[in-house]
């Protein structure tokens, strides 16, 4: 074997190793927002009410909403959440779970694959500025 070939093996057993397969899904993506419980949407929040972190964590064709703490707290209880998929026009409707028996509050949204948007409201009563984030969804 000539050392051209040697070099042009070794390259492609290189090459080879470093691409993707098909059928191996992309790992999961977070996007961080976040809801202002605040008069006139303050980013801080106020003394009493801090900023509420939710995620919406991208996966194939799905998008969960969740909370941006550590094991999914954060986000608000039994919240109605509102979902666009701008690319095919799809939308739709969900809320947000109890958090009851130690589960955190998530919901998963089968969107499809597109350029989406989410906002999440709170159900209680007083000024909040909904939270939203636009991703895009393999």
């Amino acid at each position: 074997m000539t050392p051209f070939r040697r070099v042009a093996a070794c390259a492609a057993i290189v090459l080879g190793a470093a691409l993707p397969t098909a059928g191996h899904a992309a790992a999961a993506v977070t996007v961080p927002f976040q809801i202002d419980p605040a008069p006139f949407g303050n980013p801080n929040g106020s003394f009493d009410v801090p900023p509420i972190r939710c995620a919406a964590v991208v996966g194939d064709r799905a998008v969960t909403i969740t909370g941006g703490k550590q094991d999914g707290w954060g986000c608000l209880l039994s919240s109605p959440v509102q979902w666009l998929n701008l690319s095919t026009g799809a939308r739709g409707t969900a809320t947000l779970s109890d958090g009851l028996n130690g589960i955190p509050p998530a919901v998963t949204l089968d969107t499809g694959a597109g350029q989406v948007v989410v906002m999440v409201n709170s159900v209680t009563g007083g000024p909040v500025t909904p939270g939203f984030a636009t991703f895009h969804v393999p």
